[in-house]
């Protein structure tokens, strides 16, 4: 009687074995299964960066432009032509003019003045090579006369289109208003014309 007693025990703990493994083998196998996938063809995508580059020519009198005895009243100009010779289209053009060296003739009221035009078609020289006056057989916009050392922006130029051009001149004068303080006096000038690329976005 106690002999069966010890096989039923034995028995029940042989299947309890068997039910835990059971278990371990069930759970093992739930990453088992394949997967089918699928991928679209690839698409080639090609982006080239634009390039900002304005040049400056000089298509009449001699630039760097220097003059002397200047007295109330004179002016001096001269032309030059600005091209957006880049791939991109700018947002703005500027106009810095700094005095590298600077006097009296630059930082007072009525000291120098800058006044830049643009004609449709390029300019007619006429004068003397170094008293040379502008025409324009076109359309003048007038950009208007600040100091002469000054930051401005021309709006509205060609150049603001890849490849755009846009004619020129700038003039330098001293006012009639000028005071005898301003005699004797000497600055130099450096005009510089910054493009700056346009608005970035969606493409």
């Amino acid at each position: 009687m106690s002999t069966r007693t010890r096989k039923a025990s034995t028995t029940r703990k042989v299947l309890g074995s068997l039910g835990v493994l059971g278990a371990t083998a069930a759970v093992a196998g739930l990453g088992t299964f394949g997967t089918f996938t699928d991928s679209t063809t690839p698409i080639s995508t090609d982006v080239a960066s634009g390039t900002v580059k304005i040049n400056l020519a000089n298509p009449g009198a001699a630039i760097p432009a220097s003059t002397t005895n200047f007295v109330p009243g004179d002016a001096m100009t001269r032309a030059v032509t600005l091209t957006n010779t880049g791939t991109s289209a700018l947002s703005t053009v500027t106009l810095g003019t700094t005095a590298t060296v600077s006097s009296v003739l630059n930082t007072d009221a009525n000291g120098l003045k800058l006044t830049v035009r643009s004609c449709t078609v390029p300019w007619t020289q006429a004068g003397t090579a170094t008293a040379p006056t502008y025409t324009c057989g076109g359309t003048v916009t007038d950009f208007g006369t600040t100091p002469v050392v000054s930051n401005r922006t021309l709006a509205g130029l060609n150049s603001l289109t890849a490849g755009g051009t846009d004619h020129l001149t700038f003039t330098i004068s001293l006012p009639e208003t000028a005071g005898n303080d301003l005699q004797g006096k000497s600055s130099t000038l450096s005009l510089v014309f910054t493009g700056t690329q346009r608005a970035a976005g969606a493409r």
